[in-house]
């Protein structure tokens, strides 16, 4: 986002962070769901988009208007916040919906907090993700972009519903819808990167050709803390084409210590001379 739209979202960021302290799980989830489906409708609509982030238009105006539109239709909260949102500056339509979508997000890993599940929320999504990951087919079904949106939903809760956290499935269905514009992989990737912020955590993405001991996991993730000067959730990826050691990716820090990354560079300075 750009400074005016990072500014907006803030402010509304800070209204959710003050209603949800008041709040009860449920009613935080229910607001998150309002938020959502608020977030989905700007994206259907690129003309009510464009009209709520105009900035020929006053703040109070357009919260005035989106009022009109959903009172009845969503809850009170849900109506309060958005309001905020919509009444910030915006520096494109686009980064509106971005708001509201990341509002929503962010209300329902706040209803997941206050019932304490955000730490399990943030592993189911990684599994979920990895899941993805290791069947082609699923990926495909579910990235297939001529498939109706309303199928690879329900291929979702099918998948997940019972054996997740409802928050999971709410999060798994944005991540199918391209949370901030992004490809299925890259949206669980920054949910749980979200989910693991609010903990004040930070990810690490470990690739091993061999799963790591309990201990060994413990012992890299103190380091990375350490190193990082915050706590480190240690996030294992099984890949035998490492064939030994260890990648770790925190952030755009990438270190890379497998045996496959020796094997190529030996090829490469061989290939060289």
């Amino acid at each position: 986002m750009q400074a005016a739209s990072r500014e907006s979202y803030k402010l509304a960021a800070e209204r959710l962070d003050a209603y949800v302290r008041g709040a009860q799980p449920a009613a935080v989830a229910d607001t998150a769901s309002d938020l959502l489906a608020v977030a989905g409708l700007l994206r259907r609509e690129p003309r009510l988009r464009r009209t709520l982030a105009d900035s020929a238009r006053s703040g109070a105006d357009r919260s005035a208007l989106l009022g009109d539109m959903l009172r009845g239709r969503v809850g009170e909260s849900a109506l309060d916040l958005l309001g905020t949102l919509v009444s910030g500056r915006w520096s494109v339509p686009s980064e509106l919906l971005d708001g509201a979508e990341r509002l929503g997000v962010e209300a329902l890993l706040a209803g997941a907090e206050a019932a304490g599940d955000l730490s399990e929320v943030e592993d189911e999504l990684f599994r979920f993700g990895q899941l993805v990951d290791a069947q082609p087919q699923l990926s495909n079904l579910l990235t297939d972009p001529i498939a109706p949106v309303a199928q690879r939903t329900e291929l979702v809760r099918d998948l997940l519903t019972g054996k997740a956290r409802p928050a999971t499935v709410a999060l798994a269905e944005v991540a199918l819808s391209g949370f901030g514009g992004r490809s299925l992989h890259g949206a669980l990737t920054r949910l749980v990167e979200l989910a693991a912020d609010r903990r004040d955590r930070q990810v690490a993405y470990v690739t091993v050709a061999a799963p790591l001991g309990d201990e060994e996991e413990r012992r890299l993730g103190t380091r990375l803390s350490e190193i990082y000067g915050r706590q480190v959730d240690v996030k294992q990826m099984i890949d035998p084409a490492v064939l030994g050691g260890v990648s770790v990716q925190v952030g755009p820090d990438l270190y890379d210590g497998t045996v496959l990354r020796r094997l190529n560079e030996t090829r490469n300075a061989l290939t060289r001379r």
